[in-house]
C-alpha cells in the first residue's frame, strides 16, 4: 500500500486560544522519492509556546506559517526510505518536521540523534529545550554564587532546567508556577529553595517575602503582571532574561507595557531577549554540559505524553491554560 502523510494545516489565524478548528485535517499519498531525497515517519513531535507565534500570521524571527500549509513543528522521526548516500534507512533524527506523520526532506534540514540518545530526550533535556535554559540563564543571566535568580513559568520544560541550573551555579532560585503540585515539584523535587504559586497568592508580596534581597537576575517566560511585580524587586544592575512572554501570545490587541519600566533606569537593569538560533554554532558546548549533570543525578526534567497527532490542536493550548506538566509531546 502506498504511504500517506496525515497532516494539520493552518485553517486561518488563531484569534485568542488555539481551536479545533484553526487548523485542517489533510491526508494525501506520499510521492516517490527523488535522488537525495528521504522519507521520515515522525515518532514524537514537540508543543512549544513558538507553535503561537508560528501560527499568528505575522513576521517573528521566523516567517509565519501561511495559511494551508502544514503546522511547523519540531519533531524526532526515523527515515524509512532513502534516495540520500548520506542516510541510511533507520537513523533517527530531529528537526522541524512539522505537524505531520511523514515528511519528506533532502536531508538539508534534519540531524542525526546522537547515538543512545532517546527521541524524549532530544526533545526535552538535550534539544532546543535544554540549550535554551543554558544559553539564556548562563549567557545572559550570568547568575554569580550567592545570587537570587527567579524562574517564572518555572514548572514547564524551560523553565523547571534553568532553575536547576541556576542551583547548580550555587544560587538561591525562587520558581513561579501555577499550581500547589508545580510547587511542590520544584521544590521537593528539583530543589528549587522557595515557589510561588500566583493564581492564589499575590506575587509581589510573596517575592518581598521570598526574595529578601531583591533579585538579582530573573529569568522570565511570562511577562505581564508577573514580570511588572519583578521589576519593582529588583536588584542594581539586576539581569532581566526576556526568554518567553507566554501571557501575552494569546492577546487580542495591542499588550501594555510594564507599569515598572522606570526600573530599568532607576537600577541600571539590562532587559535582553533570548533566541536560539544565535546559539547554533555553539549547541555543542550546552549538550555536553547537560549530559553530564543528568547522568551524575544533578539535572531531572519531566515529559507530559500526549497520544495521537490528531491531539495535537487541542494539546498546544496545555502550554497556555497551565495544564501542562513538563516538557509537553505529542506521541504518534
Amino acid at each position: 500500500m502506498q504511504a500517506v502523510s496525515r497532516q494539520w494545516r493552518l485553517a486561518t489565524h488563531p484569534d485568542g486560544l488555539i481551536k479545533p478548528g484553526d487548523f485542517r485535517w489533510h491526508e494525501e499519498p506520499l510521492r516517490e522519492l527523488r535522488d537525495g531525497e528521504v522519507l521520515v515517519r515522525v515518532e514524537y513531535l514537540s508543543l512549544d509556546p513558538t507553535n503561537r507565534i508560528w501560527a499568528n500570521g505575522q513576521e517573528s524571527y521566523l516567517p509565519p506559517v501561511a495559511i494551508g500549509e502544514v503546522m511547523r513543528g519540531i519533531g524526532t522521526g526515523v527515515i524509512e526510505a532513502s534516495r540520500n548516500a548520506s542516510w541510511a534507512v533507520g537513523t533517527r533524527v530531529s528537526g522541524r518536521l512539522g505537524w505531520q506523520s511523514h515528511v519528506i526532506s533532502d536531508g538539508r534540514d534534519i540531524a542525526a540523534l546522537p547515538a543512545g540518545v532517546e527521541p524524549t530526550l532530544q526533545l526535552g533535556l538535550l534539544g532546543h529545550i535544554g540549550i535554551t535554559a543554558y544559553f539564556a540563564l548562563l549567557d545572559l543571566g550570568r547568575p554569580q554564587p550567592g545570587e537570587t535568580v527567579v524562574v517564572t513559568g518555572a514548572a514547564g520544560a524551560v523553565g523547571s532546567l534553568a532553575g536547576q541550573i541556576a542551583k547548580l551555579h550555587g544560587c538561591r532560585v525562587v520558581g513561579i508556577a501555577g499550581s500547589a503540585a508545580k510547587c511542590r515539584w520544584i521544590t521537593e523535587d528539583l530543589g528549587f529553595d522557595a515557589a510561588i504559586n500566583y493564581k492564589t497568592e499575590d506575587v509581589a508580596q510573596a517575592l518581598e517575602q521570598t526574595c529578601p534581597k531583591g533579585i538579582d537576575v530573573d529569568f522570565e517566560n511570562v511577562g505581564g503582571p508577573i514580570l511588572d511585580a519583578i521589576l519593582g524587586r529588583a536588584n542594581l544592575h539586576a539581569r532581566i532574561v526576556i526568554c518567553g512572554l507566554i501571557a501575552q501570545y494569546n492577546a487580542r490587541g495591542p499588550v501594555p507595557g510594564p507599569t515598572n519600566f522606570d526600573k530599568i533606569l532607576i537600577q541600571r537593569l539590562r532587559v535582553e531577549g533570548f533566541m536560539l538560533m544565535d546559539y547554533r554554532q555553539r549547541s555543542a558546548e550546552a549538550v555536553a554540559a547537560l549530559r553530564e549533570w543528568h547522568a551524575a543525578g544533578k539535572l531531572k526534567f519531566r515529559l507530559d505524553v500526549v497520544e495521537g497527532l490528531e491531539n495535537a490542536p487541542v494539546a498546544v493550548n496545555k502550554l497556555f491554560d497551565g495544564s501542562n506538566a513538563g516538557k509537553l509531546v505529542v506521541k504518534l
